[in-house]
């Protein structure tokens, strides 16, 4: 059970903000650093579910600002392949308890974490030429099952869309109208396998205002903060919440 106490807030609140703040200008991939934060502190199932609605309110806020600006056909691909993506999450959400979860997360993060460092430093290399539909169809099916298990949808689309060499703003915007789609389809799964509940709902109510901080936040520093200082910080934050999901899984 969620309770809600001024230390969950005091988590959950700043939390909320950077994943904004990711969502609004850093192309959604650290987004999902949140609910990793969040299940430090309570069961992981509800960590997904306190951040899913914020995650839409998000969506919904960014779209705005980037409508119409996106590489249409690469985010359809990422949508048709994220729902059996996202069916499967549900699969086997409903067959696993809490501390595979914790390990999904934490390895999830911890590998977000190493991708990140293997691109930067020349070992892992964008593909030189666009790659195929059906590859983003197949980055979309993987992307919606880690979206499902750990809001974690970002790589896996990541890796298609930089292919096709997308300016800044493209990327970002087409990010927004694939995770919005993605994220409106977990709803329902989330739903029916009652992971709202009305602590949840409360929660959401007082977070709403700082998820539309973070994105505010985020448009803006779409175009003035260097993407490398946000990354930095998401490495640190990844690293151990990450360590510590799987030690507690594990343990």
């Amino acid at each position: 059970m969620l309770e809600l106490t001024f230390g969950f807030f005091a988590m959950a609140a700043p939390a909320v903000v950077f994943a904004g703040i990711s969502k609004g200008g850093f192309g959604s991939g650290a987004a999902f650093a949140a609910a990793s934060i969040l299940a430090l502190v309570i069961e992981p199932g509800l960590a997904l579910a306190v951040m899913l609605p914020m995650l839409m309110l998000m969506d919904v806020a960014a779209l705005r600002s980037y409508w119409g600006k996106w590489n249409l056909r690469a985010s359809m691909l990422l949508i048709l392949g994220g729902l059996p993506g996202v069916a499967i999450g549900a699969a086997l959400y409903a067959r696993a308890d809490a501390d595979v979860f914790r390990v999904l997360i934490g390895v999830i993060s911890i590998g977000f974490v190493l991708w990140q460092i293997a691109q930067r430093r020349g070992w892992i290399r964008a593909a030189s030429r666009n790659l195929p539909d059906w590859a983003g169809a197949l980055a979309g099916l993987v992307a919606g099952f880690t979206s499902f298990v750990s809001h974690a949808g970002g790589p896996p689309a990541a890796v298609y869309l930089l292919s096709l060499k997308p300016t800044k703003t493209e990327y970002q915007a087409s990010t927004v109208l694939a995770f919005w789609i993605i994220n409106i389809a977990k709803f329902v799964p989330y739903a029916f396998l009652g992971m709202f509940t009305k602590e949840t709902g409360l929660a959401n109510l007082v977070l709403a205002p700082f998820a539309l901080i973070g994105v505010w936040l985020g448009v803006k520093a779409h175009h003035l903060m260097p993407e490398r200082a946000f990354f930095l910080l998401t490495y640190a934050l990844l690293t151990v919440t990450g360590t510590k999901l799987i030690w507690d899984g594990l343990t």
